[in-house]
């Protein structure tokens, strides 16, 4: 990764897409001075489940996955971050230990906010906690909506909605189609839909005969949205 270049909250290229959109400029120079900004690469596991949270970590650059490790060791993902997301947030101001695995599956730079600052800042700033609100009842929504997935269609239908989704938050137009500006592996994808990597990489395969994705080394493009719109069965 290049040298790590702290970047004060106030001057974020992402603070209007994170819940600190709302705070003004002395809030934010507040939080930058209690911040902590790293650099990690692809794999390093920021925070694992069971374990107690000391603070807040918000995305400046990269993705980090939120996973789920069951008794039998299976992955199973709850959800992609990126940047301008925040992690951690429901384990912290819900006092329990995390629920979950945070790993960077795109190299990151994170900031991480003390849970005391973080705290101080929510009860001084009332619309901070509107917003904490407003993004775990998002998120709550997404989690309905991923279940009523899982148990109501089949692969095919789940895959193709993960792409649109993909599309939707990382997807870039360009003359070869929608590239998705995010690399997961086949595990990866069959952990957030729920099945076996060998039943992605043959849905996939399938997708591709059918003229809807292509893929260029590692990068996979959708090249036909109607048709996977019509595979995912959206309501």
């Amino acid at each position: 990764m290049p040298k790590l270049t702290i970047v004060p909250c106030e001057d974020c290229t992402h603070k209007n897409d994170s819940i600190f959109c709302s705070l003004e400029r002395a809030s934010l120079e507040g939080l930058s001075r209690h911040k902590v900004m790293n650099n990690y690469k692809r794999g390093h596991t920021i925070f694992f489940q069971g374990n107690p949270p000391f603070g807040l970590y918000c995305i400046n650059e990269g993705k980090i996955k939120i996973a789920k490790i069951g008794n039998d060791g299976k992955e199973s993902i709850i959800r992609i971050a990126g940047p301008g997301d925040v992690i951690g947030h429901r384990s912290l101001l819900g006092n329990e230990n995390y629920s979950a695995t945070a790993t960077v599956i795109e190299d990151a730079s994170v900031c991480f906010i003390d849970k005391k600052h973080i705290t101080d800042v929510i009860y001084e700033k009332p619309e901070l906690a509107l917003k904490v609100i407003e993004k775990l009842s998002k998120e709550m929504g997404q989690a309905e909506a991923r279940n009523a997935s899982m148990s109501q269609k089949n692969v095919c239908e789940r895959l193709a909605e993960l792409l649109l989704n993909l599309k939707n938050k990382y997807g870039v137009k360009e003359d070869h189609g929608w590239r998705l500006d995010i690399k997961l592996t086949r595990e990866e994808m069959a952990a957030i839909i729920g099945t076996a990597n060998e039943t992605v990489i043959r849905t996939i395969s399938d997708f591709r005969n059918e003229g809807i994705l292509d893929q260029i080394g590692k990068t996979i493009y959708i090249t036909d949205v109607k048709k996977l719109e019509s595979f995912a069965n959206l309501n």
